[in-house]
């Protein structure tokens, strides 16, 4: 992590990258661009407080709200509502000296206050972790914020100033104790480049553009996010104008708009996210799942490469890690080899010579074609599973209960390095860990605290390595996230962002002039 202590430099960065003060006023923003999204929207992501540890709160939350550091096209820790950040020399404290002008869409400025709340009321992925380490957060003055952490941490800024959580969202504190957290899920103010104007729970979301928003005046006046989690619904409204983008699109439906004039198939460069199958009932002595052999069995019975060619017209990338090579301290391992005959030796070798019932296989919504699938592969060596099928926010909340068992197809595209995706997943206290390994979660505590950048890197491997060798998951591929992209637009803001799935930043996506 770069350390912001000139705040000097900062500015004349900030400035040449179009991120400093407004310049001469910007033309009003004009039309409407919709969104067709593969899943349903929930009310909860409307508030950055309870955000999941995933990617799809972001697509709402970079519209509506904003962070004091994001990831943005400048970087993965680039200033926003905070114009800069400083690390102390012993790493115990960060202090973020806020923007000038940043204000609430109320019309309400930004205060040191207002970032204490949004931290404190928190209770999204990570903030165990956030709230065991920080010792005190500390308004200043109303211009400045101060953390104290309890012991040097190199990880408080993946954590914080990323898509790893969004403790670093803010939200105002009066608008909240006036109308409570549902009243706030009901009419959000935020300090984003959009404002709240209408939510159909499950169906559609409506947004304004915020003419006083900090950064630049959008190009778009009015977004909507339109729920369509039928594939080919999705892709027919985009042809026939209905929406001006439509996420991921998969095999012959992505095929057809690919061959569409005027349509264009776009996919991420950077793949920030990585399909598994995510095992819970391993942890179970009496459960098949138990025997390494039946979980590397189940592995070897999947045809990586056929499945990536028939939903990601073969975009995606095979991979045997479960951290993608995107981020920060990912160790690469090559998938596992499609064979079956060596996966029913393997069952057979475990005691389940004629194979098992697994239960229930929870795919990750919308990805029902990969979840069925999947489940024909591993039927075919004689593990048989039924796929059972739930909107993504209810599989979420059902995950991190702890109420899902048997086969669940995980994926995340939240950041920020291994560490961050690691703690989510396999470290105790862990939103979605579903149990612990003595000696990873020692390898995980001594690397939060190493300072060292070449010892972390070793200790994450090491964690990495253990996890590989025990089969505790069993990765598919880094998912190519592919979008259909309608006539009327300029910019979609497709791969503006480092490691962000969706559009962004809002403020610069584009139509074409008429």
């Amino acid at each position: 992590m770069r350390s912001c202590t000139s705040r000097v430099v900062i500015a004349f960065v900030a400035i040449v990258l179009g991120f400093g003060v407004a310049g001469p006023a910007a033309a009003a923003p004009e039309g409407t661009m919709t969104w067709g999204v593969h899943i349903t929207l929930a009310s909860r992501w409307l508030d950055p407080g309870e955000t999941e540890g995933i990617a799809t709160p972001f697509m709402v939350l970079y519209a509506l709200h904003d962070a004091l550091v994001k990831p943005m096209p400048a970087g993965l820790y680039t200033p926003s509502l905070a114009e800069s950040f400083t690390p102390s020399k012993d790493g115990l404290t960060y202090e973020f000296v806020l923007r000038k002008g940043a204000k609430f869409h109320n019309g309400e400025p930004v205060t040191a206050t207002d970032v204490k709340f949004s931290f404190e009321r928190y209770k999204g992925s990570g903030a165990k972790i956030l709230k065991e380490r920080v010792r005190e957060i500390q308004a200043v003055d109303p211009g400045r914020v101060r953390f104290h952490l309890k012991e040097p941490w190199p990880d408080f800024m993946a954590f914080y100033g990323t898509t790893a959580t969004g403790a670093g969202w803010i939200v105002p504190k009066a608008y909240v104790e006036k109308v409570g957290d549902d009243g706030f899920k009901k009419a959000p103010i935020g300090a984003g480049p959009y404002k709240f104007v209408s939510f159909n729970p499950g169906i559609e979301l409506v947004m304004e553009a915020f003419e006083g928003y900090w950064r630049k005046v959008p190009n778009v006046k009015r977004l909507v996010l339109r729920s369509l989690p039928e594939e080919t619904t999705r892709a027919a409204a985009l042809k026939n104008g209905e929406v001006d983008i439509a996420y991921l699109l998969t095999g012959p439906v992505a095929e057809d708009i690919q061959r569409s004039p005027g349509f264009k198939l776009v996919s991420r460069a950077i793949a920030p996210s990585v399909f598994w199958l995510d095992l819970p009932d391993q942890w179970d002595p009496k459960s098949p799942w138990h025997d390494r052999r039946v979980r590397q069995a189940a592995s070897l019975a999947i045809d990586r490469q056929a499945l990536n060619q028939a939903e990601t017209l073969g975009f995606s990338k095979p991979t045997g890690s479960l951290i993608p090579g995107a981020l920060e301290f990912s160790k690469f391992f090559p998938p596992d080899p499609f064979d079956p005959p060596k996966a029913k030796r393997l069952l057979a070798d475990a005691g389940y010579p004629s194979g098992f019932d697994a239960g229930d296989l929870y795919p990750w919504p919308p990805y029902v074609s990969m979840g069925e699938a999947l489940a024909g592969y591993l039927q075919a060596v004689g593990i048989r599973t039924k796929v059972r099928t739930m909107e993504r926010a209810a599989l979420t909340t059902a995950w991190r209960d702890r109420k899902l068992k048997n086969v669940i197809v995980g994926i995340t595209g939240a950041g920020s390095n291994a560490s961050t995706r690691l703690e989510a997943y396999v470290s105790k206290g862990g939103a979605y860990t579903a149990g612990v390994i003595p000696e990873v979660e020692d390898l995980f505590q001594r690397q939060v605290r190493e300072l060292d950048v070449k010892k972390r890197e070793a200790l994450l491997h090491q964690i990495q390595q253990i996890l590989h060798d025990r089969v505790t998951h069993i990765p598919i591929y880094e998912l190519a996230f592919i979008w259909g992209v309608g006539p009327r637009v300029a910019e979609p803001g497709i791969n503006l962002i480092r490691s962000f799935a969706y559009s962004g930043p809002l403020e610069d996506v584009k139509l074409k002039r008429p």
